[in-house]
C-alpha cells in the first residue's frame, strides 16, 4: 500500500504491536523532492526539515483520486480501501 500504518487484529488481539513489526513509510517510499530554499531577509529564521513530510499522504491521496476517482480520506490507504 502506499501509506502502511495499520494496526492488524487477529481474533481480537493485536498482532503487530512491537514498533518493529509496524510499518511505517519510509523516506524511500516516497518520491524525490525538488527543495528551493528561498532567501528571505524579511523573516525570521525558521525550520524547514518537517514540511516535505506533511505533504505525503494528501499527495498520495489526491493521486489515487486522479488516477481511479477514489477519495480516501483515513491511513491506511491499502488495496482494499482502493475496490470499487
Amino acid at each position: 500500500g502506499a501509506l502502511f500504518e495499520a494496526i492488524e487484529f487477529q481474533n481480537g488481539r493485536i498482532i503487530n504491536a512491537r514498533l518493529s513489526d509496524y510499518r511505517v513509510p519510509r523516506f524511500s517510499d516516497s518520491p524525490l523532492l525538488e527543495i528551493v530554499l528561498v532567501n528571505r531577509k524579511d523573516l525570521p529564521p525558521a525550520g524547514a526539515g518537517e514540511t516535505p513530510i506533511i505533504g505525503i499522504a494528501p499527495a498520495i491521496s489526491n493521486a489515487i483520486f486522479s488516477a481511479r476517482g477514489i477519495r480516501l480520506r483515513s491511513l491506511p490507504m491499502v488495496p482494499d480501501g482502493l475496490k470499487a
